[in-house]
Formats: C-alpha cells, sequence, structure tokens
C-alpha cells in the first residue's frame, strides 16, 4: 500500500503547480540553502538550479528533478509560511530603490536630495508628516524649522497610511513603516523632531533618554526586517544631533580621556537615568554607538541603537562630511546606506562585518520533533555561534597560540602565513621614460570581487603531512614556490610565452619579491602557481574540510548596493569605456550626499574584511593573552587571507595577460591601483581595446566590481622628479598618482 501512495505522490507532485521563481529562491534563502546545497541533493549541476529560480527566464525541472524539487519545496514552504501581501494604500507605491530590501543595479533611482516643500505640512498631537522631501536648510543654520501656518491632519506613527511618496520604509512591513531610522533634533521653537527616510517628520514627545527609548520601541514604527530568514529584525537606530544631546542631557562631545575610553563615565547622570529604568547597555558602555536594552523576552527585542555624530560616530574618512550635514539630509544619507546595505551597527568595518552575520545567521530554528517543538540547530552555511582556533601560521603575533614563543622572536615565511596586498614599484625603463604620462588605473571593489565565489573554511582546521594539493580545499598550505619563473608562464590551455620577468612583480609575495624557500600561502595564490604551469609539492597543511561560499550573498548585497548608488549618481554598467570615463568625471559633485553613500560601501567591503582579523584595542591586553574579538565567530583570518591572496592574484593576472598582449609592464601596483607608462593621459592610451572590446581577461574599463577606473594622471617628469628629491628610486607612484601630492615620504614610503 505504501508503495501506492508513494506512486501517487510522485504523480501529483509531476503535475502540480511550483511556486514562482521569486519564491523558489525565497524558500531556500529562508531555510539558508546554498545552490550547491539544494543541487548536491537532487544530483543536478548548480546552473541548474540557478535556472529554476531565474525570474528573468525561469528554466522548469523535469522528471523526477521536478519532483524531488517539489517536494522539497513543499516542505520548505511549511516551515517559511510567504508573509501576508501589505495592505493597498490609494498612495503612489514606494519606489524600490527605497524599501527595505536590497536594491539591485536596476532599481528606481533615489529621488533628488532635498527640495522645496510645495505640500502643505500637516502637524497634531505627537506626529508631523511631511508628504514630500523637507527643504533644505539655508546656509546659516544646521536644522530645518517649523513651517508655520499649514493645514492640519493627524496620524499616529503605527497607523496603517502610506508613508510619503520615495520613503523607504513604506509598504513592506508594518511594523517598520517609517523606515529604519531616525536623526533627532530640536527645533528653533524647542519642539523635538524625528526626522526619518524619505521625508517624513515625526514629533517626539520623550522628555528623557529613556522615555525617548519607550517612544522608539512603542511608537515610532522604525526597525528594519531581517535579511535572511533565521535571521533577527535590525534594531531601530536614533542619530542624535548636539541639539538633541544637550536636550538629553549628554555632552556635545567628549574629553580626551572619554575619547581614548570610548565612552562617558558609568556614573554620569544618563546612564544613571537607564539604569533606574532599568535599561542596559552593552560592554562598550554609552559611547558614539550605544546599544540600549532589555533582556529578550522569547522572540521579542528590546533594543534601541544610538549613533552620535558629535562623537565621531561618523568616520570622515568613509562618511565624508556626513556628520555636518542638517538633519533631513543625514537621515537621506543614512536611509540609504540602511535600504541598500543594512541599518549601521556601528562603523563601517563593524556593519560589514555585522552584514555577514545576518546574512548567514548562526543557527535556525530545527523541524518539529516528535512532540512538536523546535530546537536550536547550527544554520548551514554559516560560521556556527562557537569560535573556532585558527592554524598556528594563520595567528597574529601575540596569539594565545604563540605564547611559548620567545618574547623576540620574529617568525618568517616559513612560520607565518602573509598573505596582503601589493605594495610594489620599480625603477622606469629608457623607454618608458620617453613616454610623457604615467596613467594609474584602479579596480572597482577589488576585495570585493576577490571574495565573490571563493570557498572559504567553515570550521576548524585539520592539519595534513605532505598532502597532494587541492585548489578546491581552502586552507593554508607550506610549499616551495621559488621555482615559479615568471619569464615563461602559461596563459591558456597548452600556450605559454616569454615575458621579462624583471619588470613583474611576483604574485606571492606583497612586496613583489620572488620567495627563497618554503613560505606559508592561502589557497589561491597556490593554485596561481599551477595555473602558471609549474608543479606544487606541500610539505604541510591546515586545510578545512567543512567549507562554502560564505561570502557570496555578502558580496552581491554590496555589489547591488554599490551599483545602484552609482547609477543614480549617473555611472551604469552598460556604458562604453569612453562614456564611462567621462561620467566618472567628476560624479561625487552630481549628489555630494549620494557620494558619501559611494565611499561608505565601498568601506564596508575593506573593514569588513580587516574585521575578521580584528588586533588587540587596548584593554589592558598583554601578547601571548587572549583579546575581546577571539571571542567572535567571525575571527577568521583564515577567511581574510583568503579573500586578500584571491584579490591580489586576480590582480596579477590581469597584469601577465595586458603584458604578454601589448609588452607593457607596469611600473608601480599599490594594492588594487597599477601605474603604467603611456604616451597619453587616459587608460584608453594604453588598454589595448579593439572595436569597443577589451582584452579577454586583462583590464577592462566599467563600473562593476573587479573592472577598472581612471585613479589619477601624471606626467613621467613628475614621477622621476619625485623619486629623485626623496632619493627613492623605487618610490611607490601608485600612492600619489591620484593628485601627485607626495607628502610624509621615509625610506621610499
Amino acid at each position: 500500500m505504501s508503495e501506492l501512495f508513494d506512486a501517487v505522490d510522485a504523480l501529483v507532485a509531476s503535475r502540480a503547480p511550483l511556486p514562482s521563481a521569486q519564491e523558489r529562491k525565497r524558500l531556500r534563502q529562508a531555510h539558508g540553502l546554498t545552490l550547491d546545497d539544494v543541487a548536491a541533493a537532487l544530483k543536478v549541476r548548480r546552473a541548474t538550479v540557478s535556472g529554476w529560480e531565474s525570474v528573468k527566464k525561469t528554466v522548469e525541472p523535469r522528471g523526477p528533478e521536478r519532483e524531488a524539487y517539489a517536494r522539497l519545496l513543499d516542505k520548505l514552504a511549511e516551515l517559511y509560511p510567504a508573509p501576508p501581501a501589505p495592505e493597498e494604500s490609494a498612495a503612489p507605491a514606494t519606489p524600490a530603490a527605497f524599501t527595505a530590501a536590497p536594491a539591485p543595479a536596476e532599481a528606481q533611482p533615489l529621488p533628488p536630495g532635498p527640495a522645496p516643500d510645495t505640500a502643505a505640512t500637516t502637524a497634531t498631537g505627537n506626529t508631523r508628516i511631511t508628504p514630500g522631501p523637507p527643504p533644505p536648510a539655508p546656509a546659516t543654520a544646521p536644522r530645518p524649522a517649523r513651517t508655520p501656518g499649514n493645514t492640519s491632519a493627524s496620524r499616529r506613527p503605527g497607523a496603517r497610511k502610506a508613508a510619503p511618496a520615495g520613503a523607504p520604509a513604506g509598504g513592506a512591513d508594518p511594523r517598520f513603516e517609517n523606515g529604519p531610522l531616525a536623526v533627532v533634533d530640536v527645533d528653533t521653537d524647542g519642539q523635538v523632531l524625528a526626522y526619518c527616510t524619505g521625508g517624513l517628520v515625526l514629533d517626539v514627545p520623550a522628555k528623557t533618554l529613556p522615555s525617548l527609548v519607550e517612544w522608539t520601541l512603542k511608537e515610532a514604527g522604525l526597525g528594519q526586517p531581517r535579511l535572511s530568514g533565521p535571521g533577527k529584525d535590525a534594531d531601530p537606530l536614533l542619530v542624535l544631533t548636539e541639539a538633541a544631546l544637550k536636550r538629553y542631557g549628554l555632552p556635545t562631545a567628549l574629553t580626551e580621556e572619554e575619547r581614548l575610553a570610548g565612552r562617558i563615565p558609568e556614573g554620569h547622570k544618563v546612564v544613571k537615568q537607564l539604569t533606574r529604568a532599568e535599561w542596559k547597555l552593552t560592554k562598550r558602555g554609552f559611547g558614539p554607538w550605544a546599544r540600549i536594552y532589555r533582556p529578550a523576552q522569547g522572540s521579542e527585542r528590546a533594543c534601541v541603537q544610538l549613533c552620535i555624530p558629535s562623537w565621531h560616530a561618523l568616520d570622515s574618512r568613509h562618511w565624508g562630511e556626513a556628520g555636518q550635514l542638517p538633519p533631513a539630509e543625514l537621515a537621506r544619507v543614512l536611509g540609504a546606506y540602511a535600504s541598500r546595505v543594512m541599518t549601521p551597527r556601528g562603523s563601517t568595518a563593524v556593519t560589514g562585518l555585522e552584514l555577514m552575520t545576518a546574512l548567514h545567521p548562526p543557527t535556525r530554528a530545527s523541524a518539529p520533533d516528535a512532540d512538536g517543538r523546535r530546537h536550536s540547530e547550527r544554520n548551514p552555511g554559516s560560521l556556527g555561534g562557537d569560535p573556532v582556533d585558527c592554524a598556528p601560521c594563520e595567528a597574529p603575533d601575540g596569539h594565545p597560540l604563540l605564547a611559548d614563543l620567545p618574547r623576540f622572536h620574529v617568525r618568517g615565511p616559513g612560520e607565518k602565513l602573509f598573505e596582503e596586498a601589493y605594495d610594489w614599484a620599480r625603477p622606469m625603463t629608457d623607454a618608458e621614460c620617453m613616454h610623457r604620462h604615467l596613467v594609474g588605473i584602479d579596480v572597482n571593489m577589488a576585495f570585493a570581487a576577490g571574495a565573490n565565489g571563493l570557498i572559504v573554511g567553515l570550521g576548524a582546521p585539520t592539519h595534513v603531512k605532505a598532502p597532494a594539493f587541492d585548489p578546491k580545499l581552502p586552507g593554508s598550505w607550506l610549499v616551495d614556490l621559488s621555482h615559479v619563473d615568471l619569464s615563461r608562464v602559461k596563459v591558456g590551455k597548452d600556450q605559454w610565452t616569454e615575458l621579462d620577468a624583471s619588470l613583474l612583480p611576483s604574485p606571492f609575495t606583497p612586496k613583489g619579491e620572488r620567495p627563497e624557500g618554503p613560505a606559508w600561502y592561502a589557497t589561491p595564490t597556490v593554485a596561481y602557481a599551477v595555473e602558471l604551469g609549474y608543479e606544487v609539492r606541500p610539505v604541510e597543511a591546515y586545510v578545512r574540510y567543512n567549507n562554502g561560499r560564505y561570502l557570496d550573498g555578502w558580496y552581491q548585497r554590496l555589489r547591488d548596493a554599490y551599483l545602484a548608488t552609482m547609477a543614480d549618481l549617473g555611472v551604469h554598467a552598460d556604458m562604453t569605456p569612453a562614456d564611462f570615463l567621462t561620467a566618472m568625471d567628476g560624479y561625487k559633485e552630481r549628489d555630494p550626499q549620494l557620494a558619501i553613500v559611494a565611499s561608505a560601501i565601498k568601506a564596508t567591503v575593506k573593514g569588513g574584511l580587516g574585521k575578521l582579523r580584528e588586533r588587540p584595542r587596548g584593554e589592558g591586553w598583554r601578547p601571548g593573552r587572549p583579546w575581546r574579538a577571539l571571542s567572535r565567530p567571525t575571527w577568521r583570518p583564515d577567511i581574510r587571507a583568503a579573500v586578500i591572496s584571491r584579490t591580489r592574484i586576480n590582480l596579477h593576472r590581469k597584469i601577465v595577460k595586458h603584458a604578454a598582449f601589448t609588452g607593457q609592464y607596469p611600473v608601480a601596483v599599490l594594492s588594487d591601483c597599477v601605474v603604467y607608462a603611456a604616451a597619453g593621459p587616459s587608460p584608453l592610451d594604453f588598454l589595448p581595446y579593439r572595436d569597443g572590446k577589451p582584452l579577454p581577461g586583462g583590464f577592462k574599463l566599467g563600473v562593476n566590481p573587479g573592472l577598472v577606473k581612471h585613479e589619477g594622471t601624471q606626467t613621467v617628469l613628475w614621477g622621476e622628479e619625485v623619486r629623485e628629491r626623496f632619493d627613492a628610486p623605487e618610490l611607490n607612484l601608485a600612492r600619489y598618482i591620484k593628485d601627485g601630492a607626495v607628502t610624509n615620504v621615509d625610506n621610499g614610503e
């Protein structure tokens, strides 16, 4: 009888309609499954599963695969039912670029910055709504003032009405109808206002900071839906201006002692107010990015994050002048970043790391047991909830694993994995000195591109002796690559080419020097030696058999955010090389606020990867003792090393292709910037385009991650004069090619 039932189930599954491609993808991601996971389970190719989820051209499964796929989707739909559709509203639909979901490259552009308000402003009770974007602040007034004499109507934050047109909060989740964040300010009448995204302004009734936190959680309608099914919703973010700090009894600036400590004293009166109201602060205390919370009750979280720009919460290296913007404009900048990346959780580095966890939460709810109860279990594809030790060669100096080393011992390449970005330069040849220009090209979001598709370890390493090298197995390998000769390399299947190795950096060391013996390398570096046509024989290795493409979703989220923002700035992915160079010229001036967002997105990439190997930050740390970051499952120096290794190798591969085809060699390389001597001032004067098509495998102009843009142009005479002035024949000109300003040169650096 069971066989008959199975046959009937298979017959029904073979004819039953499948959900839409978008729903298929939602169900897979809700369960934390990758395309590879589904492909392995159904015994099909990864590309096949991708075709089943393609919105543009959906490929329907057939045969037994369809039956199994339908069963999988049916089970997932039971675990993760589709969210209810939002109520319809007579108001215009919110543009896709402003929803809480990530905006893809083809999303509608962000509306322009604050413009004169031609609609009436409504104000009653504790809430005020501006139907259109708020007017820009006068040059002499840091905060917009209340507009008198307007007609009134009332609405409380939490009622189901559409947000103003263009608001990033609208429609998707009624709990967060007013967006992910608000900038709290005090107007000229003394009224506390919360400037939300999309031009929405709320009256704030709270008189103290504890009551402000209560109001935010109960009435403000702020927050952001989770980025992954098993994850958590983002906590609301309040940005406090100097006027708001004064109103709530906080200092407008930190003293030198407080700045070094990163917080105000625990005895401060506002901290005592929070304590009396039974609110808690995290271990980092009340600093520029304070988190105020109460212990969660079941699945209900009670947490509000504060951002205080005047306490240097928004680093000017990454956020530019955002901290000095008027409230409405600052809400626009941070709201655009939140809608496309995530609600900021701290610095761009902290947010970059938090984004990894938000996309791959460490745990998820299990299937119901015999009693119908669910339990917490590890989320497949995540790093899990517990930290793992790195390999000794991956440990930075001072790590507890190295506590037994002599105090002043310096580890060499045979003891320490040293995968870092390029910092290489050489003297120019006579032929290069005959050119007029030095042209720098820079790889867009190079480290993000290096993370795309990279297989990284998800668990602890396994030590093996004399292993056979496997390019698909992430880890650290002790191997001698000194025999790799760049004067003769493989550039295709059974195709070798002759190069001038003296004009090329080695791909195996950050300084471009040829290795002298066995050294530790990440998997992408060793795989490149094999790609160049040379045999490798590792002595030992630390490999990770539990692995996956952990960073793929992280890359895609940041890529889409960057491309959508650049498109709003007039730089599109489908431009011709000449049009792209023209569009990039002065793109930041078209919308300085969105230019800040683009800068912050790029900083999120680099900072997030840097956090994977965060070093001690004071706190009385001593060498050989653990530091706070080691307690995180996301403290993974091996993942950082693999991304940097792949990024450096990607760049070297393009350099080799370019040299083999054109005979041109780089003069300097710094991280993701390469400088060439050229007859003209444009990258098109030396990049080998033919009929508008670039050299396959070489440099290509464009905005996408991995493609290149123009970094800067100086004259050859400038380069030679700078090197002569500082008596540094190998001064890295890539460091100064952008604007030509050379300062603080020390020993050629």
